[in-house]
């Protein structure tokens, strides 16, 4: 898994010009829930480098007649809004959930630095119901998907979603 944050170092110094600074109850914060936060050059380049040469199957398929189609997930809410990442989507997938059950979750997660107190209810949920309402205004489609169902549920899910929306592009199967 790629890590595209920037280096703690590298926030404090882009402050100045994109400000991913927040001052909560007079506590200087770091932003992790903006863009700016992202090292979207890397990402890209990555991104690039991947689709140029995509890895092959680790399963063996028996089918000679079997096309394998590589799949690459691009995974954060925040990728949405960064406007060269605009053509290369074919499938889009937004996680859905209710405040209670991510402060829940927020909670329960080791972040270095920690979370301040009230950070989760002056940023972080603000955050994510913009980003949810900026979502309704993208030109492409997204797949709503409940958060609050297993890992499980939510993978059978987006795999058969690909499953089937491959086999409307091409009658194609797909391999794991």
């Amino acid at each position: 898994m790629l890590d595209v944050y920037r280096s703690l170092d590298i926030l404090i110094i882009k402050s100045h010009s994109v400000k991913p600074l927040l001052y909560l109850f007079h506590i200087c914060v770091c932003l992790f829930e903006v863009l700016e936060a992202l090292n979207m050059e890397e990402m890209m380049s990555t991104i690039s480098c991947w689709m140029e040469n995509p890895p092959h199957s680790l399963v063996s398929t028996h089918e000679e007649s079997t096309e394998e189609i590589p799949i690459l997930i691009i995974e954060g809410f925040l990728l949405f809004h960064y406007k060269p990442l605009d053509t290369i989507w074919n499938r889009s997938y937004f996680l859905t959930i209710p405040y209670e059950e991510c402060k829940r979750r927020r909670s329960t997660r080791v972040y270095k630095p920690p979370d301040v107190p009230g950070y989760f209810d002056g940023h972080v949920w603000p955050m994510y119901l913009k980003h949810k309402k900026e979502m309704e205004n993208v030109s492409w489609e997204i797949v709503y998907l409940d958060g609050t169902k297993s890992e499980e549920d939510l993978f059978s899910q987006v795999y058969e979603d690909l499953t089937q929306e491959l086999a409307k592009q091409k009658g194609v199967r797909v391999t794991a």
